[in-house]
């Protein structure tokens, strides 16, 4: 998961033509915590997570998990 966050992060700072800095600062974190998001580091807060993708539009959120392969791994 982290590192599909970790592309959409930067995929959507770099099509809003953003620099690392710039969306730290629209984001109201810091500029390592941008560095270590887009690095895919998997120990980030979830709460400074959703700072950033607030501005894209989006959230890390609960997602219902598919079902059938819950089963298929019991």
């Amino acid at each position: 998961m982290a590192t599909s966050i970790a592309f959409f992060v930067r995929q959507r700072r770099k099509l809003l033509q953003l620099t690392q800095p710039d969306l730290a600062a629209k984001a109201g974190v810091g500029l390592r915590f941008v560095r270590e998001l887009e690095q895919g580091k998997t120990t980030l807060r979830l709460d400074k997570i959703n700072l950033v993708l607030r501005l894209f539009g989006h959230e890390v959120a609960p997602a219902p998990l598919d079902r059938t392969q819950l089963l298929a791994e019991e």
